[in-house]
């Protein structure tokens, strides 16, 4: 009997030890999640606090409304994102062109899937202390100015791009730099982009373009000016 009781007393005490274990393990990632939370926070109002700053408003009432406005979107995009992992779409082929889908654009799908009230707080919160320029600037810090990279691009692949063709173009990357504002990372901003690059040189090609010739030519010219050089030197 007295032998029955020591194993059931250890076996009890093994189990007790194993909970406070698993316990103390539970609490350990709770608190290192909630750090690195605590973290990120700090970071996304940091962000924009910088942003609103490059503004100069002079204004601290407004600054503070638009510094809450930014802050809240980017940890809004961030809980979205860390979420919705690419895991939650399920594996396919994109329908326009019948490749497999990527990590990426399963990633950017998930994130698609956001509430719209997200971004119409952000653009009217932005509006409704800022010039239409200066909310321009905010998006443009978001994307790191890839409106202006971008269309630097197409003037040096098409040196006469005509001003209607400039002026369609640039509303093909405004657009997309408004929507990438709802997305996590650089790769998927430049994923939100590159579809309205497509379109650009679909449109290019409308035109009488020739898109993957001109591209071609760039390349090359780049190559001899790169070659050239290299002898110079």
């Amino acid at each position: 009997m007295k032998k029955k009781l020591l194993i059931c007393f250890s076996l009890c005490m093994a189990v007790l030890f194993a909970s406070g274990t698993l316990m103390a393990q539970n609490s350990n990632e709770k608190t290192e999640t909630e750090e690195r939370r605590q973290k990120s926070d700090l970071e996304q109002e940091k962000k924009a606090r910088e942003w609103v700053s490059s503004l100069e408003l002079d204004n601290d009432a407004k600054e503070a409304r638009l510094e809450e406005v930014i802050a809240t979107h980017l940890k809004t995009i961030r809980d979205w994102h860390n979420e919705h992992p690419y895991t939650t779409v399920p594996a396919g082929i994109n329908p326009l062109d019948g490749k497999p889908l990527s990590e990426l654009d399963r990633q950017i799908i998930a994130n698609s899937a956001i509430p719209g009230s997200v971004h119409e707080n952000l653009m009217s919160g932005l509006r409704k202390d800022l010039e239409e320029e200066q909310v321009v600037s905010i998006l443009d810090k978001y994307t790191i100015g890839k409106v202006e990279f971008t269309m630097g691009g197409y003037h040096a692949i098409v040196p006469d791009l005509t001003k209607e063709e400039e002026e369609k173009i640039r509303g093909y990357m405004e657009e997309a730099r408004e929507i990438a504002v709802d997305f996590k990372n650089m790769d998927q901003i430049s994923g939100i982009f590159e579809i309205y690059k497509t379109k650009s040189e679909q449109y290019l090609n409308s035109r009488g373009r020739n898109w993957r010739e001109l591209y071609k030519a760039f390349v090359k010219k780049v190559q001899e000016e790169k070659a050239k050089k290299k002898e110079e030197k």
